[in-house]
């Protein structure tokens, strides 16, 4: 439950903040622009909290927090007198109109500008992009990617954490390889690798792109020391215990390797292996036979106990900050990445590179606003900036609801000289409408699914 009301908190607030970034933007350019604003609304439905300031503009907090509008002076909507008609939004020049629309999504992303700045300021704690091992039978694996190798570029893209690294990969699904450097911690020396890509399918609700390669990140040294036993599984039932160190599978001696261990035991699953251990000096056999547990489209060999991992290490460790003046510039970097990202995302979505069922609601939004926010300041200040690019493009849509809609119909009309047609716009907005009702049903029912 309090996990919950944190998630639809986290929710609320961060859904707030953007929202009233995004109708501030229509708010500030109309009122520059001399068009008089009626109502500024954050949320939907009965009024919580309301306020008129001296320009007769109503500021109003709503119920639904799902949302808001600027309703502005238009005498397409309202009568109008005669000395306010020059105020009137209608009456403005396609220029001025552009400009107020074109503000909303604007806004947003000079907000993730500012959100990012505000983070690269206080700093974020991250690791160097470590290799830790590759899994057996991944397409990660036909490659040379070395244990405790850094990845430093992917597809020219530089790589400074494992945020970078999912990102990069991201941006090259859909491609037939992708080409991953790496060099040795103890070396300048670079190596590029070709990963064969035109048979992976990346389903990101299920894991990290990188993961997904085959590519586990370092997590320091794990010993073959058991470090605890899950209750009722068949480690338990065989009587294996905490403190056994492991020795040999079948006779095949594992060294201090829990990788090895690990993938040794995905390949008996419901399968009788013997196991050698060392208990407080003594050397044991035991039977232990894996329980079945699917994994994607294979089934592996599960024991049921964890391994006893060593310390960190701090030179793995790096926090990325920079000062007042660089952090602008790379604010700007990380927003325009962002964005460049997002577009790719959507054009790999209607190619059919991305599936409809990485589409994300409200519930998924929910639970990444209460786990960044959970988290600390910096990853919900992240968490912010990266809602706040992606309600500014699908802002930027072409579909007549949203503000990419209505700013279509004025360049259609800059470019004629004359306004797209009223029934012309009343069948658009009805398409878009559906269309964009259908993507809402979609995105709803994909989070129902996760769930």
């Amino acid at each position: 439950m309090f996990e919950f009301i944190w998630n639809l908190f986290s929710f609320i607030l961060a859904l707030g903040i953007l929202v009233t970034v995004h109708e501030y933007g229509h708010f500030w350019v109309a009122r520059k622009s001399g068009v008089k604003v009626e109502r500024f609304s954050v949320g939907f439905g009965q009024p919580l909290w309301r306020k008129t300031d001296k320009w007769g503009t109503e500021f109003v907090i709503a119920l639904i927090p799902l949302g808001g509008y600027v309703k502005m002076l238009d005498e397409r909507v309202d009568d109008i007198a005669p000395e306010d008609k020059d105020k009137a939004f209608n009456n403005k020049s396609v220029y001025k109109r552009i400009a107020i629309i074109a503000a909303g999504p604007f806004a947003n992303f000079a907000f993730a500008i500012f959100a990012f700045y505000l983070m690269f300021l206080i700093g974020v704690p991250s690791v160097k992009p470590i290799i830790g091992h590759v899994e057996q039978h991944s397409i990660a694996a036909n490659t040379q990617l070395d244990k405790k190798s850094e990845i430093v570029e992917i597809s020219g893209n530089k790589i400074t954490d494992w945020q970078d690294v999912n990102l990069a990969l991201i941006g090259e699904i859909g491609s037939a390889s992708i080409e991953i450097k790496t060099k040795q911690a103890d070396s300048q020396y670079v190596t590029a690798h070709q990963l064969d890509t035109s048979n992976w399918h990346y389903q990101p609700e299920k894991s990290a792109a990188f993961t997904s390669l085959g590519i586990i990140p370092f997590r320091g040294d794990v010993d073959n020391i058991i470090a605890a036993v899950a209750p009722n599984s068949p480690a338990d039932i065989a009587g294996l215990q905490k403190g056994d160190t492991l020795l040999s599978i079948n006779g095949e001696l594992l060294g201090n390797d829990w990788y090895t261990f690990s993938n040794k035991i995905k390949q008996f699953p419901e399968q009788a292996v013997s196991l050698g251990i060392e208990r407080n000096g003594n050397i044991l056999d035991l039977l232990v036979t894996p329980a079945a547990k699917q994994i994607a489209d294979k089934r592996v060999g599960y024991l049921g106990v964890s391994p006893t991992a060593q310390p960190f290490p701090e030179q793995y460790k790096i926090f990325i900050s920079y000062g007042p003046v660089e952090a602008i510039g790379e604010s700007i970097k990380q927003t325009w990445k962002m964005v460049k990202l997002t577009f790719n995302m959507f054009g790999k979505l209607i190619t059919g590179d991305v599936s409809v069922k990485n589409l994300s609601g409200p519930i998924s939004i929910a639970q990444g606003a209460g786990n960044s926010a959970g988290h600390g300041v910096v990853y919900f200040l992240s968490f912010l900036a990266l809602i706040s690019i992606n309600l500014g493009i699908i802002n930027l849509l072409p579909l007549p609801v949203l503000d990419g809609g209505h700013l279509l119909y004025y360049v259609i009309e800059l470019c004629t000289g004359k306004p797209v047609p009223e029934k012309v716009q009343e069948l658009g907005f009805k398409f878009g409408a559906i269309a964009l009702l259908g993507l809402m049903s979609i995105a709803i029912f994909n989070d129902i699914s996760r769930l």
